[in-house]
């Protein structure tokens, strides 16, 4: 489950499902004009934007030869989608499913498939790059390939790799540096024209970095989000760490399961640049920072908002208010606006209503267990402590050792003494 916008669109993938319902304000007092000057409603274009909604299990199948060539162990992919995401002028929009296909669409001025292309490989992440002439494909066994959305029928060219399965992508605000996180707590800063030249590398996570941020108003900060619980502020052209923040978890309840599990997170960043907010999984707290005005190097915690549900996903749409995923079947969409210093929720919203009036018949259909699964639980490494095993056993071995001198040393002894005798 995940949701984000695209323009006024929002966009949200369930299941084998991409949906898309309009948010544009100006479309109720569209239909407020109509009542009072239909003569007026013909020069409206928001009344024709009806929701979108494709559906991976109808959509073209991968040719049987590439289900050969690029077979991975002989698996059967479902129509899930893994991934998906939106250009930034928010016409454009991208994503990929088990069955490694990767579908393009145009949703401006209405919604369109453009192409359906084949990845080597499943995939993790999808990035548009400033200029939207190409769509960056992460996948996991580490390689990112450049597809190109000038020719959406192009087969995709690989552009570089790690050692193992990467999780997050995203790029520098000049389409300079391509920027990429992995399993093994490693992000590495590349040239995105020459991957191969490597700027720099941002170490210091202790579990897997699964989110990448260059957050709005701040085109040299990096901000990332780790299984180990904590959120990073990098200055990432020179690879130096500014910040590091521990996720803390105000639900007392739930103290001892995050701090066990620790948590893997996602960071977005408000249109404005004035808030960045992270999302832990399966804690039902946002955890919100500000920009520290005094400081060019620091991030500020700035307030909490307590969910009543755990969010799924979360997002802010264009006008800065916060859209929350959550895991409930009476709402499981709710919207808050900052005001006075907090977030409040939004008790009547007609673009919430034409949201969950597209939203709801997917909800409904798609299993619970679907729902709240984590996509990175088998990702924690597991450590096994045979330190103390490996000492235990040399100092039985130095004792055996030790034990053997003594005796070879008494036995020595007593023949030296019968010789004494005897002579």
């Amino acid at each position: 489950m995940a949701v984000c916008f695209s323009g006024s669109w929002f966009v949200f993938a369930c299941g084998s499902k991409l949906g898309a319902a309009d948010t544009a304000r100006n479309r109720s007092m569209c239909f407020q004009t109509q009542l009072l000057c239909p003569g007026v409603i013909a020069t409206c274009p928001q009344l024709d934007r009806d929701p979108f909604v494709f559906d991976c299990s109808t959509a073209e199948k991968k040719p049987r030869s590439m289900k050969d060539d690029n077979s991975e162990g002989g698996e059967t992919g479902s129509d899930r989608i893994l991934a998906f995401a939106a250009s930034p002028s928010g016409k454009l929009v991208a994503l990929t499913d088990d069955n490694k296909r990767l579908v393009l669409f145009e949703c401006e001025p209405a919604w369109r498939c453009i192409s359906i292309r084949c990845v080597v490989r499943r995939c993790t992440s999808l990035l548009f790059s400033r200029a939207e002439d190409e769509l960056l494909v992460a996948d996991k066994s580490g390689d990112v390939y450049s597809f190109s959305v000038v020719e959406p029928q192009a087969e995709g060219e690989l552009k570089m790799g790690h050692l193992s399965m990467l999780l997050a992508v995203t790029m520098s605000p000049d389409d300079r540096y391509v920027i990429t996180a992995d399993r093994d707590e490693k992000i590495r800063v590349s040239h995105l024209r020459s991957p191969y030249n490597i700027q720099s590398f941002c170490l210091g996570h202790q579990q897997f970095v699964s989110a990448l941020l260059v957050p709005s108003g701040r085109p040299r900060w990096l901000l990332s989000g780790s299984g180990d619980g904590t959120v990073k502020l990098w200055e990432y052209e020179s690879g130096r760490k500014l910040q590091s923040c521990e996720l803390e978890e105000a639900d007392t309840q739930k103290v001892n399961l995050f701090l066990q599990n620790e948590s893997e997170c996602t960071i977005i960043s408000s249109p404005d640049a004035r808030h960045v907010a992270v999302q832990c999984e399966r804690v039902s707290t946002l955890q919100f920072f500000s920009v520290d005005e005094d400081s060019e190097d620091k991030l500020l915690p700035h307030s909490r908002l307590v969910l009543p549900h755990c969010p799924l996903d979360v997002t802010f749409d264009p006008a800065g208010r916060l859209w929350a995923l959550m895991d409930c079947d009476d709402e499981p969409i709710r919207v808050y606006s900052h005001r006075r210093d907090r977030w409040e929720p939004e008790t009547e919203s007609p673009e919430l209503n034409r949201v969950c009036e597209t939203f709801r018949p997917h909800w409904d259909t798609l299993e619970a267990s679907a729902r709240s699964s984590s996509r990175f639980d088998h990702l924690y490494k597991v450590t096994y402590d045979n330190v103390a095993a490996y000492l235990q056993k040399k100092q039985q071995r130095l004792e055996e050792q030790q034990l053997k001198r003594t005796k070879a040393q008494e036995a020595n002894g007593s023949k030296k003494a019968k010789k004494s005798e005897t002579s």
